[in-house]
């Protein structure tokens, strides 16, 4: 595991000499979720409904923003072709990559979702089911469109071709995590919603990973 803790370590550290690869997405998701009661309607009764696929979905946007550089880096400075012959499993090093994009990404959407919350007019209530769906869906977000990463990472202004492969497969989770926190501003149960995203997380943690390192493999031509 040290060669994974390590990577993991290496792309935190590069992230942090690099802020604006994980701040540009961080402020496209403020940027829409202030601008919207603005050009919609700043009237609470109708943002609360409106508010969980607001968010959900510049959430999504967000981290699609970061997916195209996963792992193009890698790509040019020969990291990826050292990982590929690492004695290390190929998908426990995908696994440390995709861990390092949630952190700066979802995590940080995580964190900023009580201020969009509070710009949409969500009650403080529905607070918790708001973060809880953030916590368990975007990383299947990152697990997905690091599938995508992986297959066009040997391609040039590829950033077009990551969108339109994942969003397919984001749909779901943005959907009933949207669910689950309209349920919660209408009163309703949400344990089924909140059910369905945890088997989305479980099903992505134990079958991307691999799919991940075959793609890493195909657009390396090896």
């Amino acid at each position: 595991m040290k060669p994974v803790l390590a990577l993991l370590v290496r792309d935190l550290r590069l992230a942090l000499r690099q802020p604006g690869d994980w701040l540009t997405p961080l402020g496209f998701f403020l940027l829409v979720v202030t601008l919207f009661p603005l050009a919609v309607t700043p009237e609470a009764s109708q943002l609360q409904l409106m508010a969980p696929g607001v968010i959900w979905v510049a959430a999504m946007l967000a981290m699609l923003l970061s997916l195209d550089s996963l792992f193009r880096q890698d790509m040019e400075d020969g990291a990826l072709e050292q990982m590929l012959v690492a004695p290390s499993p190929l998908p426990l090093l995908v696994l440390a990559k995709v861990l390092a994009h949630w952190l700066q990404t979802g995590f940080l959407l995580v964190v900023l979702s009580p201020v969009a919350a509070i710009m949409l007019a969500l009650p403080a209530a529905v607070l918790p089911v708001l973060m809880l769906t953030l916590l368990l869906g975007t990383p299947v977000l990152s697990l997905v469109g690091a599938i995508a990463a992986g297959l066009t990472v040997a391609l040039r202004r590829a950033g077009a071709l990551v969108p339109l492969i994942t969003l397919p497969l984001m749909v779901p989770v943005v959907v009933f995590a949207t669910g689950a926190v309209q349920a919660a501003v209408l009163g309703m149960p949400v344990a089924g919603y909140l059910a369905l995203l945890g088997a989305f997380l479980v099903l992505a943690l134990t079958l991307v990973p691999f799919a991940v390192a075959a793609s890493l493999r195909i657009a390396s031509g090896g």
